[in-house]
């Protein structure tokens, strides 16, 4: 018997980042040491407080169905935390899922046909391009690698990328894969084509609370973006909760209410004591992120010094924990080889639309980081 797949799965390739982590077990399965530095992945542990909450709600019977769109604790939690942003949204206009990317994946299905146009700034995360493909979406690219991976210096590539016939922009600032944050008069910009087109927008702020020396603005606080930006957050990369799978998004009442429909005959609602945990992971728990986050940043300013001793200039973002390492312009062979025979795991940059670079993550300790680039050095990757 042979399946008939449906076009929707064959449109996408399986994840590059996870296929890169994949290829790293199956090496470590075999007892080799690999310095993994392929996966967004906080090495931290879940602070305590977090844990606690969890194992405190699965105690006082907190382990059946929530409301689908999340229990009203959390959400109007998340209400609290976006008007602190400058966000002007109610728990009505928030669902709760099941991770970041459940997230975005109801937002493309509910606002993409087949055909709409979907524009990213590249290099941009993988699952974008994917998840458009999966809604029958077609892709339109900026190229942001020329101008250290910034925003605002292609603003004017970006107005020749979009058109009235643009229905959905992805900004994600803070970046994942560059970690750059983009400064107010590129957000600017963006609101004055979205205005102009008439496109909405998606601002991606997962990594809004890791960033160093910089407060990124959210997009949805500019004039005229209200209405038309679909802010995203989850609690995977600021309070190291990645396999608690928590994320949200919010926006107008509308977008709400036909997402909800996809919400609730798909995943049903995220896992009940878990959304507990959200609640004491926004309200006690800044101390905890403050340590962390000043942990990403010794350590993305010792990878950067550590790259340029050996001659290297790898452009600093100021946000997520991210680098993207200039390689050869065969980078998928470049990190094979890295992997093969440094036995460093990285992601080629072309997964995320911008060839010619490594994407590392600097989400482990010191002693690896450094372990790492030495032997990339030692094998003639540098």
């Amino acid at each position: 018997m042979s399946m008939d797949f449906a076009a929707r799965v064959q449109r996408v390739e399986p994840s590059a980042t996870l296929a890169i982590s994949n290829l790293a077990a199956e090496l470590e399965a075999d007892g080799v040491d690999v310095v993994d530095l392929s996966v967004g992945e906080p090495d931290f542990d879940t602070p305590e407080n977090i844990k606690t909450a969890g194992k405190e709600a699965m105690d006082a019977g907190h382990t059946g169905y929530t409301p689908s769109n999340g229990i009203p604790e959390l959400r109007e939690a998340i209400a609290d935390k976006l008007a602190d942003d400058g966000l002007d949204h109610g728990p009505e206009n928030v669902i709760v899922t099941p991770g970041g990317k459940q997230a975005l994946f109801e937002i493309f299905m509910s606002l993409i046909d087949d055909g709409d146009e979907v524009c990213l700034l590249d290099p941009a995360w993988v699952s974008y391009e994917a998840m458009v493909k999966m809604a029958g979406g077609t892709l339109t690219r900026v190229d942001t690698s020329a101008a250290d991976f910034q925003l605002e210096p292609v603003l004017d590539d970006l107005a020749a990328a979009v058109s009235d016939d643009t229905e959905l922009l992805v900004v994600n600032s803070p970046s994942n894969p560059t970690g750059a944050v983009y400064s107010d008069a590129a957000l600017e910009g963006v609101r004055d084509l979205a205005v102009e087109h008439d496109i909405t927008v998606i601002s991606d702020e997962i990594y809004k609370e890791v960033t160093y020396g910089v407060s990124p603005t959210s997009l949805g606080t500019l004039d005229g973006m209200g209405e038309r930006t679909l802010t995203l957050n989850g609690f995977s990369k600021a309070y190291a909760m990645t396999g608690w799978r928590l994320g949200y998004f919010a926006g107008p009442e509308s977008l709400i209410e036909q997402a909800g429909k996809l919400h609730s005959h798909s995943v049903s609602c995220a896992v009940n004591f878990v959304q507990h945990a959200g609640v004491e992971a926004l309200e006690n728990t800044d101390e905890a992120v403050v340590e962390m986050r000043d942990a990403f940043e010794e350590r993305r300013d010792m990878l950067a010094d550590l790259f340029a001793d050996h001659g290297v200039d790898v452009p600093v973002g100021d946000g997520a924990f991210y680098m993207m390492l200039p390689v050869d312009d065969d980078d998928q062979a470049w990190c094979e080889g890295a992997i093969e025979d440094a036995h460093v795991a990285t992601v080629p940059g072309s997964a995320f639309g911008t060839p010619g670079y490594a994407r590392l993550s600097y989400a482990a300790s010191k002693e690896r980081l450094q372990e790492g680039v030495e032997r990339l050095a030692s094998e003639g990757y540098l």
